[in-house]
């Protein structure tokens, strides 16, 4: 799939079946979400771009590189982004996060948007939107619908687990959106949650289940 980028790493293969068990407890989960979180921005930051600059170092002078201005942006869909945040921050503290929520009717299946608050030069930045599972795809496709509204016009879409279905439906409206995953797994089951998947992120994460 274009633009799809799995992830495949041994840490990452060892941290999500950790992250799967159900009986790993909400503490665990939470860091295990920030670890592999660190990784997957490990990989989505790659293709930032650099320039060079002159130094001192204790012995000469030399050329070497560095970010070349480039102005981040993380915004996790709540609740359940949050816990990818401050692990992305880490690698990248220069970022500004904004935070959008929308949350999934249960019954419909459709993406419900509730509260957003976002950095005033968001439309300056380029976007990592952030969610641990694409699913049905609605709520990643209302996200970043809402965001080009703010004049985002470049953005990622990171998650730890999706699936086919999900993927096409960001593909069919962003096809030019970059998506970042752990996972793919095999299909929503008729509730539209992900199978195997890991259940509810946010009721895992915050012990809410």
């Amino acid at each position: 799939m274009e633009q799809v980028h799995r992830i495949d790493h041994p840490l990452i293969t060892h941290k999500m079946t950790h992250i799967r068990d159900k009986n790993t407890g909400p503490k665990e989960f939470k860091e295990l979400v920030e670890e592999v979180s660190l990784l997957l921005a490990y990989e989505v930051t790659r293709d930032l771009a650099l320039e060079e600059v002159t130094i001192e170092t204790p012995c000469a002078s030399t050329k070497g590189r560095v970010l070349a201005g480039c102005k981040i942006g993380i915004v996790p869909i709540l609740r359940a982004g949050l816990g990818m945040v401050d692990s992305m921050l880490t690698l990248i503290p220069h970022a500004k996060v904004g935070h959008l929520g929308i949350y999934r009717n249960e019954n419909s299946l459709e993406p419900v948007e509730y509260y957003w608050k976002l950095p005033q030069d968001i439309s300056k930045r380029e976007v990592m939107v952030v969610d641990p599972m694409l699913a049905t795809g609605g709520t990643a496709v209302a996200a970043l619908r809402f965001l080009r509204s703010k004049g985002v016009r470049k953005m990622k879409f990171v998650c730890l687990i999706s699936v086919p279905e999900g993927i096409r439906a960001v593909k069919e409206k962003f096809p030019e959106v970059p998506i970042y995953t752990a996972a793919i797994d095999s299909h929503l089951d008729e509730r539209g949650y992900i199978i195997p998947g890991l259940g509810d992120a946010g009721d895992r994460l915050y012990g809410t289940e």
